[in-house]
Parts: C-alpha cells; structure tokens; sequence
C-alpha cells in the first residue's frame, strides 16, 4: 500500500510517499479502506524532530473510510460499513489503516468531515472533562477559533456552559455562530475579558499556546482551574494541568458525536483537503497557522 512517511527530520521536503506492507487487524480492530485522514499539529512536530527520535515513521492517527477487514471478535460492523476513528499506531495517512477505535460515519457526512473529527472532539472532551466544566458556569477558551478550540466551545455549549472565546476579530462571527462570546487576543485581553465576565470565569482552556498561562490563571483564580493542551513548557513553568493522551481519552465521544451532528448542534469545517500525494502542502498550509478548521488528506 501506498504511505506518507519520512526517514529524516526536517522540513515538508523530507516528507514521501513510501509502499509499505499491508497491515491487517488485531483483535477488537478493524481495517478500513481509507478515504481520508486528520492532519495535525502533531504531524509537523514529529517531522521536525520534536517529538519521537525513531527514524523512519509513517504518520497520521486518524481516518475515516470503508471497512475491508474485520479483527478477531469484531460484530458492531460488517464489511462494507462506512467509520471513522483512531489507529493503534501511527499510519492513518495511507491507503489502508487499522482502527482500534471506531464509530458509524454520521449520516450526513462525508468522509473528509468525518475524518477531521476524532483527534479534535477527543482532545476538546478530555480537557472539558479534566476542567470539570458544569452547567451554569463559564469557561474561557483561549484559541477558540481552531478545530479543537471549535469543537471544544460547541461540547461546552451543549453542556449548558458560557463560553468566551479568543480569536482574532475576523474569526468573531463564526464564534458567534458556534454559542461563543468573542473576544479579540492579544495585549488588553484580561480587561476585555472582565468586561463580559467582571468576577472572572470559572474555568480556561489553553488550545492556542500563546504565552497567556498566567493571564488564565488570574481570570480563572488559579491554576487549578486551567489546562493547556498546546503550551507544555507553561504548564511546567505556573503549574498548569498540561492535558494529554496517556493520562487516559475520552474515547467515549467518538459513539456521540454522530447524534450531535445530525442535531445540528456540533459541525467541523474542513478547511481544506489536499491529495496524498500532495501531503507537503498541506504541512505547509498547517505550519502557516491561519486556518481556520481541519485539513484533510484525500486518499483513495
């Protein structure tokens, strides 16, 4: 099959288009043919070399696409069914993907949108979960415009919360439209936020990585009160939960998200889509960090 992959840390040039062998799924697994797959942040990190040390790697966690194969003790799908969902491994970003974690393709999805889901509605649900954000209270989401920032403001408004969200004047109406209160980033933010929330908010969401941890942690008296899923250094340096995948997902969103959507009550732009074979480009697109929801491979 066909795979992105890299054997050399560096820029998007190092990135190819590789065969590797066909992977075939473990028990509990299914394998998919994949239609597309996330890129994300991480992508770019890894490939630079700030992440993992092992040459070569293969990339991507997440996909959606047609199951061809089932893993031992596999019956909540068939053949043929439409899903998204994660890898075990890394390898998403290929024309076959096993998937240890998985969901029905809403209904009214295609499968880029539907691969642009899980690594942001998992991420935004965790660090939801960690805050312990509850109905009646306000939550301020500093990158509120990104798709974890999106997805994260959308799962706080279906659970009853007040969201404010930081993002640049151009992205307040689409803010506006997810349920949020805009606010514009930058030097000033802590009086603009107190002009909406006067006693501060109850908890805050770091998804940009901005540098703002310790303005967070005055709106939100305390750093118990903010996580960061962008900002690891921050988190270390004012005594943040820095909110990650090995601390245990919320995995559980993945089989709710599809009644969400066919509600019309959470949706994910993709931003763009690109061939896989064109996965440079949109490390490029990504790395410039002016866009507003997911990229998306298409494969297959």
């Amino acid at each position: 099959m066909k795979a992105a992959r890299f054997s050399t840390f560096g820029g998007p040039e190092v990135l190819e288009i590789v065969d590797l062998p066909d992977p075939h799924p473990g028990p509990g697994q299914v394998r998919i043919v994949v239609r597309a797959a996330g890129v994300n942040p991480s992508d770019w990190k890894k490939r630079q070399g700030l992440m993992d040390e092992e040459l070569p790697q293969a990339l991507g966690y997440e996909a959606a696409g047609v199951v061809d194969e089932l893993g031992e003790g596999v019956t909540d799908v068939a053949v043929g069914d439409r899903v998204f969902g994660f890898c075990p491994e890394e390898g998403a970003q290929a024309e076959l993907a096993v998937l240890a974690h998985y969901a029905p393709v809403p209904p009214s999805l295609d499968f880029p949108g539907a691969a642009a889901l899980p690594a942001a509605i998992e991420t935004a649900t965790r660090a939801l979960d960690q805050l312990g954000v509850v109905s009646g209270s306000t939550l301020l989401v500093n990158g509120a415009s990104g798709s974890v920032g999106s997805a994260a403001v959308q799962l706080a408004v279906v659970r009853g919360v007040r969201v404010i969200g930081t993002a640049s004047p151009a992205n307040h109406a689409y803010l506006r439209s997810l349920g949020a209160e805009p606010v514009a980033y930058g030097e000033g933010l802590v009086e603009r936020v107190r002009e909406l929330a006067p006693d501060g908010v109850d908890t805050a969401l770091d998804v940009a990585g901005s540098g703002v941890l310790p303005e967070l942690i005055g709106l939100a008296h305390g750093p118990e009160h903010v996580v960061t899923v962008a900002d690891f250094p921050g988190a270390q340096e004012h005594g943040v939960r820095f909110s990650r995948g090995d601390a245990g997902r919320a995995l559980h969103v993945l089989g709710q998200i599809g009644e969400l959507i066919e509600a019309g009550r959470f949706s994910l732009p993709v931003a763009g889509t690109f061939p896989l074979a064109d996965i440079a480009e949109a490390h490029r697109a990504g790395e410039d960090g002016h866009v507003r929801g997911k990229l998306v491979l298409l494969v297959g």
